[in-house]
Order: C-alpha cells, then sequence, then structure tokens
C-alpha cells in the first residue's frame, strides 16, 4: 500500500497540555493512553473518535502533546476535559496551546521540557 501525498492528507493540530495530578502521583503513559481512548469512546463513540484520531504523542513529566485532525480539535479538548480519574488518582488535563507543528507546540508553551526529541521518538512512526 502506497503512502499518500502530503496534499492528500489531513492536517493536523497538536494540543500541548499538563497534567495536574494529586501530591506524588506518577501517571504513567500508558495509562493515561488508556484513560484517553476510554473517554474518547465514551464522549463520542466509535465513530466520533476515529474522525479525530486522537494520538498521545509525547509524554514526560506530567507534560505532553496530543495529535488530532485540524476539524475536531474542540472535541478533543472537551474528552480532555472529561479525564478526572487515571488508575484512581484525581487528575486534570490543562490544555496550554493548540499549534500546527509538534516543534511550534514545545516552543511555545513548553518551555524546558524536551518533549520533541528526534531520535527518542523515532520508534512512533514505526
Amino acid at each position: 500500500m502506497k503512502v499518500l501525498p502530503p496534499t492528500m492528507r489531513e492536517n493536523k493540530r497538536y494540543l500541548a497540555f499538563e497534567l495536574i495530578a494529586e501530591v506524588n502521583t506518577i501517571i504513567s503513559r500508558d495509562d493515561l493512553i488508556r484513560e484517553l481512548f476510554s473517554a474518547s469512546g465514551n464522549l463520542l463513540g466509535d465513530l466520533g473518535s476515529s474522525e479525530c484520531n486522537i494520538w498521545l504523542f509525547a509524554f514526560d513529566d506530567n507534560k505532553g502533546v496530543i495529535s488530532c485532525e485540524r476539524a475536531h480539535v474542540w472535541q478533543t479538548r472537551a474528552v480532555l476535559a472529561t479525564i478526572t480519574h487515571v488508575k484512581g488518582k484525581r487528575v486534570l488535563l490543562h490544555v496550554l496551546g493548540v499549534s500546527g507543528t509538534v516543534r511550534g507546540a514545545t516552543k511555545k508553551y513548553l518551555e524546558g521540557v524536551d518533549i520533541f526529541n528526534p531520535e527518542e521518538q523515532s520508534h512512533i512512526n514505526e
């Protein structure tokens, strides 16, 4: 199967966020992904979830980047707002901003956090 050329692909948006949790709570990437997909399915259903194409791009030190389709940014923000518990711990996902590129999202909203590192993130596209 051939890969679509860039002009035919859907445009994405990248939401920079921070996870605010109870004191001394460590949330793993896998737990957050599980809760994100669960909340998306509950709020939007299977069809809405697939249209949003929500993906946790990077997550480290309670900050991260989520990608979604350009036309479904508001639905993605609604899904993030519905996440209140991860593994029984109370959490809050605060969206810091939206950008058209990962690099733009990390430069503008995640200063000092090394989210965009192509060498470490090379396994994402595999």
